[in-house]
């Protein structure tokens, strides 16, 4: 039986033909997505906005997220678009985030975990913590922690952890999670993408066994063409893999990248369809996932490895120093 063939008639029809007309009415619902002032994040924040949510602009740069929300509300009749400061590379930061959008807020019906730092040069957070690892991974992590006591008071609470292509040859470290013996940008990047995949599948069994009643999912975009590719690495020795991955930045494959509209249907499908189940994952339908319309993509297998789930979640408790209570 094909693999098609094997699906929900439900999960067909939406490989086939889900697209933005499709997101259900988000009248009343909060949405906080992290990295919304430009790229999957603000397209994001766009038809969510578009469809009734009052969306919330959670930005490092704040003066970016300001004509990001005023963009909103000059092209979105009605548009709600609020923002909060937010720097996922310092803890402190993610805490006083969380304190805020907990005081403005009543409960938060969905969160969108979509910033990310994608193979910079070596460097380290404010506390300590490899770039890509401490930014795309713990910030994250500890973000939804602060956050889940609104998110338990939603009526249909969803977290959407957005991966990318480059998971698939991720490998978590844990001999060195913080690159301190060798960093390579590429590994590094595909490290902390497989740990966001590891968390989403870890949050969605703490939910169902603890009865928090939040839905976890997971998404990536494919190639899309996004600030991430034109702010590359500054690689001086990269590896072959190092090469090979980054070649996808090089006019050889430039037919093959999406446009962010197209590239943002995985995560808003994985955030608003009520196919999209607790630790499902979305992305686009075609050749290699690299690009189509919104389907179930493929979990690696590392990142369904119970053990290392929730021995990853353990070390980012105590990275963190936080517990999800």
């Amino acid at each position: 039986m094909s693999q098609a063939a094997s699906q929900p008639a439900a999960t067909q029809q939406q490989s086939r033909r889900w697209g933005a007309a499709d997101i259900p009415d988000q009248s009343g619902r909060i949405a906080v997505i992290t990295g919304a002032n430009s790229g999957i994040g603000l397209e994001a924040a766009r038809y969510l906005a578009a469809r009734g949510a009052r969306v919330v602009l959670a930005c490092r740069n704040t003066d970016k997220a300001q004509a990001a929300a005023g963009q909103l509300a000059a092209t979105i009749p009605g548009a709600e678009a609020d923002i909060v400061a937010l720097d996922l590379s310092d803890l402190d930061s993610v805490r006083r985030a969380s304190q805020e959008i907990r005081t403005r807020y009543p409960r938060l019906d969905l969160l969108i975990n979509n910033a990310g730092l994608m193979m910079p040069p070596y460097g380290t957070t404010k506390d300590g913590f490899e770039l890509q690892f401490g930014t795309n991974h713990l910030g994250h992590f500890a973000l939804t922690g602060r956050l889940l006591p609104l998110l338990r008071k939603a009526e249909a609470p969803r977290v959407v952890s957005v991966s990318a292509i480059a998971a698939r040859i991720g490998r978590i470290k844990f001999n060195d999670l913080q690159s301190e013996l060798r960093y390579r940008p590429v590994s590094a990047y595909a490290q902390s993408k497989l740990a966001n995949l590891l968390f989403a599948v870890e949050l969605h069994r703490r939910s169902a066994r603890r009865g928090w009643g939040i839905v976890s999912v997971a998404a990536h975009p494919g190639i899309t063409d996004t600030d991430l590719r034109h702010n590359g690495p500054n690689m001086s020795t990269p590896s072959a893999l190092e090469r090979l991955f980054m070649a996808a930045g090089t006019r050889l494959v430039a037919p093959f990248w999406q446009r962010i509209p197209q590239g943002c249907l995985p995560i808003l499908s994985a955030a608003t369809s009520p196919n999209a189940t607790g630790a499902r994952y979305w992305g686009p339908d075609g050749f290699l996932e690299v690009r189509g319309r919104p389907a179930p993509a493929t979990l690696p297998n590392r990142a369904l490895d119970r053990e290392a789930g929730a021995r990853l979640w353990q070390i980012s408790e105590e990275l963190t120093k936080l517990r999800f209570a």
